[in-house]
């Protein structure tokens, strides 16, 4: 009432899934602003409101209720007609979306995840599909995600669905070439060229806007490509892990190889940096990052990631001990280093490379902060410390 229901004046565009939120978000708010489009944008990769644009420095995807319909009340004041929403399971479990009426919904994904938060799989689930619930008149999904059908059901005006294995598609099929890396990009790109389809926008143009991204801040982003590359991206999640995993393996031409056999590789090392973050939440993850770093990563720097009030040396051990599981002694002993010092880490890890390897640091992307115990927080980025050591 205090903000006069901002979200009647304006087309509230929420995206949800487990992965893909923050870079579909980005792309939907591109495609718009590209049309012409007042738009505003909330997520973690910052804020936006039509020409203005600010970090997210709160150490959460999306904030408060009065703080959210204060931000749409200023979207409103500044012009803007569309607001693009990163949407989380936990936002809308703690009735963030209260008061605000949601003109689309968007589908990317859904993977274990935040399951301590939620109790289970199902309640995770529950949240986002009520999402699809509240709105009424627009969904966008993926129709290649596994749980599909459950959100299919959710009824709405409109229903737009996209994919790319046979038969998740059969009104139109497109090409798309984009400069990001991995599938997992194509997925986002066309959940937002479903967007623009829904909104009546110049499809053509909308794709164009999309190929010409050459990144996403701390999605993917290379910091440097030449004479070695150097990666950050926020994945922490096992199945975004392996995504990015993948993609810059195929990227650098890398077999898979035997997890117990060392290999000379033709394309180059695969070096991560990588840890996990703390505070008690999601600890399952852990081992699974550490089985799937050994499945595809040379050379393993483990480190500190947000630790809040956990032993980040503990949570590294619990990293370790998935490594453990999947590699015999002697290439353990050898590729994989604990170094607590996040900054030290990645300087490490870029002076180990050689020419025609690859660099990769996951967990913060493109976060400011980072978090230790009694909720204290130092300003962080992960590219500005990959930036600095390069210059050196």
């Amino acid at each position: 009432i205090v903000y006069g229901f901002p979200s009647r004046k304006l087309k509230v565009i929420a995206v949800t899934g487990t992965k893909g939120k923050s870079t579909t978000t980005y792309m939907i708010a591109r495609v718009l602003e590209e049309q012409g489009i007042a738009v505003a944008a909330i997520g973690s990769l910052g804020y936006k409101i039509h020409k203005r644009e600010w970090p997210n420095t709160l150490k959460m995807t999306m904030p408060g209720r009065m703080k959210l319909q204060k931000f749409l009340r200023e979207a409103v004041s500044a012009g803007c007609t569309h607001v693009v929403l990163e949407t989380t399971s936990e936002g809308i479990a703690q009735h963030r979306l209260a008061g605000i009426t949601i003109d689309c919904a968007v589908f990317t994904n859904i993977h274990p995840e935040h399951i301590e938060s939620h109790g289970s799989f199902e309640n995770y689930k529950s949240a986002k599909l009520k999402l699809f619930k509240k709105t009424k008149n627009i969904h966008v999904l993926n129709g290649d995600d596994p749980y599909f059908k459950e959100f299919r059901a959710m009824p709405a005006k409109q229903t737009y669905v996209f994919g790319m294995e046979k038969g998740a598609i059969n009104q139109r099929e497109r090409q798309i070439k984009l400069k990001l890396v991995g599938d997992f990009n194509i997925y986002n790109a066309l959940a937002a060229l479903d967007v623009a389809h829904a909104y009546a926008l110049d499809e053509l143009k909308a794709q164009r806007t999309l190929e010409a991204i050459e990144s996403i801040p701390g999605r993917m982003e290379y910091i440097q490509r030449e004479p070695f590359s150097v990666v950050v991206d926020y994945a922490h999640t096992p199945q975004s892990l392996e995504l990015v995993y993948q993609a810059l393996a195929q990227n650098s031409k890398h077999e898979i190889r035997n997890p117990n056999e060392a290999r000379n590789p033709k394309g180059g090392k695969l070096i991560c940096v990588l840890g996990s973050a703390g505070g008690g939440r999601d600890t399952w993850k852990r081992p699974k990052f550490g089985e799937i770093a050994a499945k595809y990563c040379d050379e393993i720097i483990l480190t500190n990631e947000d630790a809040w009030d956990e032993m980040p040396e503990a949570i590294v051990d619990q990293i370790y001990g998935g490594i453990s599981s999947m590699k015999n002694d002697e290439w353990r002993m050898t590729n994989v280093k604990k170094i607590m010092d996040r900054k030290v880490a990645i300087q490490t890890a870029i002076h180990d490379a050689q020419p025609g390897d690859t660099v990769v640091i996951t967990g913060k992307g493109s976060e400011t902060s980072m978090a230790f115990a009694s909720g204290k927080k130092i300003p962080w980025s992960d590219a500005e410390i990959a930036r600095e050591t390069l210059q050196k």
